[in-house]
C-alpha cells in the first residue's frame, strides 16, 4: 500500500515531503516528492513513528504489577488509542513472587499481542534495589540490597523480557550487580542518593540509564554534582523525564535536553489513575489520591503521573523543545534503550510499519501498527 503526499518523519530526523509503502506490515520504500500513483492520499497531513513508552505503570484503573493479565491488556489497549504502539511496563518495589506473577503476565501479553493493544518491547524492573532516603513513592518494606541471582531467577522466569533493571548506586553490591546484569538488559540508576562517585562507580560498570531524571534523586549542586553530573558527562548514559507539566519545571526540561543531547527518554511514568476520575487508588500496598491530574501519596508526595506519553511530547514542544528533538525523545531514543531500534523508533525501510497520521502540530488523525488502522 501507498501512503502519498506527506511529510514523513525519516530515520535522518527530519520532515520530508513525500510517500512512503507499506508491505506485509513493514516500511517499504521511502519516496520524495508528490505523487500521482494510485494510493492513500495523507492531503499534506504529517506522519511520524509510533510512539515508545519505557516506563509505564497503567492506566483505566489498573497496574502492571496486579499481574493481571487481562487488565494488562487493557492497559495495553489505552495506549495504543493514544499513539504508543510500543511499551515497557514498570514494575514497583514488591515482593519476588509478586514481581514474577506480573512479569508472566508480560510474557503472555508479548506471545499473544492481541490486536488493538500497544506491543511490549520489555520490562522496566522497578525496584527493589533502592535507597530509603529516595524511595520516593516506593514500599519501603520491600526495598533489598541488589541481588543478582534473585533478578536472574525473574529475567529467565519471563523468558529474558526484562529489558530496565534500576538500582540504587550506594547499596552495598551495586557495582558487582551492574557487572553481571549489563551483559543481559539495561542497567539503570534511580531513587538513588548516590555521590557522583557512587554513581560514577556504576556507570563505569556498565550502567548506562538514568531513571526519571531529576526525580528521587540529589539536585546538581556546583560542588556536589551526583548522579546528574556523572551521567550526563558520560555518552553513554541516556535519561528518562517525565514532561507532564508537573514534575519538572520547562525550564529543568530544556536543560535536560542540553545535558544529555540526543540521549533523553521521554516517558509517562502513569499510574492506573491515569485515564479515570478523582479518588482514591492504591498504589504498590498504599493508596494515593488523584485530585485535578495529580496523583500524591498521603504525604503530599507526587507518586508519578496521569500523563500519556503523546501528551508529555506535546508538553516538551510547548517547552520549547524542537519537534524533531522531541519525537525522537519519544520514539528511537528510547527505543536503543530497550533494544528494539532495529525493528521500531524510525520510518525507515523494513522496521515495522507502526506510524501515526497528524496535522502540522502532531494533534492525533489516525494510528496504524504494522500498517494496520487501529483508531
Amino acid at each position: 500500500m501507498l501512503y502519498k503526499n506527506a511529510k514523513i518523519f525519516t530515520e535522518d530526523q527530519e520532515f520530508l515531503f513525500g510517500s512512503f509503502t507499506v508491505e506485509n506490515g513493514r516500511f517499504g520504500e521511502i519516496l520524495p516528492g508528490a505523487s500521482n500513483a494510485s494510493g492513500i492520499d495523507l492531503e499534506g497531513a504529517t506522519v511520524i513513528p509510533g510512539l515508545i513508552d519505557i516506563h509505564n505503570h497503567g492506566n483505566s484503573g489498573e497496574d502492571f504489577s496486579d499481574g493481571d493479565y487481562e487488565g494488562l491488556v487493557k492497559i495495553g489497549t489505552f495506549l495504543a488509542k493514544n499513539g504508543v504502539t510500543s511499551f515497557a511496563p514498570a514494575s514497583m518495589t514488591l515482593p519476588y513472587d509478586t514481581l514474577a506473577n506480573a512479569f508472566a503476565a508480560g510474557a503472555r501479553l508479548k506471545r499473544e499481542q492481541p490486536a488493538g493493544c500497544s506491543r511490549i518491547v520489555g520490562i522496566n524492573m522497578e525496584g527493589p534495589f533502592f535507597s530509603e532516603k529516595k524511595k520516593g513513592a516506593q514500599n519501603a518494606e520491600y526495598l533489598r540490597n541488589p541481588d543478582f541471582e534473585a533478578f536472574k531467577a525473574l529475567y529467565d522466569g519471563c523468558g529474558g523480557l526484562i529489558r530496565l533493571v534500576d538500582l540504587a548506586p550506594e547499596l552495598p553490591g551495586a557495582v558487582a550487580f551492574t557487572e553481571k546484569a549489563k551483559e543481559l538488559c539495561t542497567v539503570s540508576v534511580a531513587h538513588t542518593d548516590a555521590t557522583y562517585e557512587e554513581a560514577k562507580a556504576v556507570i563505569d560498570a556498565g550502567a548506562t540509564h538514568l531513571t526519571h531524571l531529576y526525580n528521587a534523586m540529589p539536585g546538581i549542586h556546583h560542588r556536589k554534582p551526583g548522579v546528574i553530573g556523572a551521567g550526563s558527562e558520560n555518552d553513554q548514559v541516556a535519561a528518562e523525564l517525565i514532561c507532564d507539566g508537573l514534575h519538572i519545571h520547562p525550564s529543568a526540561v530544556r536543560m535536560a535536553f542540553k545535558l544529555f543531547p540526543g540521549r533523553i527518554c521521554l516517558i509517562s511514568d502513569a499510574l492506573r489513575c491515569t485515564g479515570m476520575p478523582d479518588g482514591e487508588y492504591p498504589f504498590g500496598g498504599q493508596m494515593l489520591t488523584l485530585k485535578n491530574g495529580e496523583a500524591r501519596m498521603p504525604d503530599g508526595a507526587l507518586a508519578g503521573s496521569t500523563a500519556t506519553l503523546y501528551q508529555c511530547m506535546l508538553n516538551a514542544i510547548a517547552f520549547g523543545i524542537p519537534k524533531e528533538t522531541a519525537v525522537c525523545a519519544a520514539t528511537i531514543n528510547p527505543a536503543r534503550e530497550v533494544g528494539c531500534d532495529r525493528d521500531l523508533g524510525s520510518i525507515a525501510p523494513d522496521k515495522l510499519a507502526d506510524f501515526i497520521v497528524c496535522d502540522e502540530n502532531l494533534n492525533r488523525k489516525a494510528i496504524y501498527m504494522e500498517g494496520e488502522n487501529i483508531a
